[in-house]
């Protein structure tokens, strides 16, 4: 790689790092959002919502044609975040009295 494109790699990840450390900030937030969430569940079985998953898996399709991203790489990551999102609701259920 010559020079002037390790340098222009270089400043193309250093915006990628800046953008990294937006998303966490991001995430925390969701994460917050999904404890309240959590917090309104009464049984185990209502971590799941199925017609829910499908029908933000749609939007995120819809979006994602239309704001020109491939909609596979939107796809698996809204999946993989849902089914993380679904992981730590299911480590931190607390059975309702």
């Amino acid at each position: 790689m010559s020079p002037l494109k390790k340098k222009k790699l270089s400043k193309i990840r250093i915006e990628l790092d800046i953008l990294d450390n937006s998303l966490i900030k991001i995430i925390k937030k969701r994460t917050n959002l999904v404890k309240k969430v959590l917090a309104l569940k009464e049984k185990k079985n209502q971590i799941v919502d199925q017609k829910r998953i499908n029908l933000i898996l749609k939007n995120i399709k819809r979006k994602s044609i239309t704001n020109k991203i491939d909609p596979k790489i939107t796809n698996k990551i809204w999946k993989c975040m849902i089914y993380a999102y679904i992981d730590f609701e299911r480590r931190n259920f607390k059975k309702k009295k």
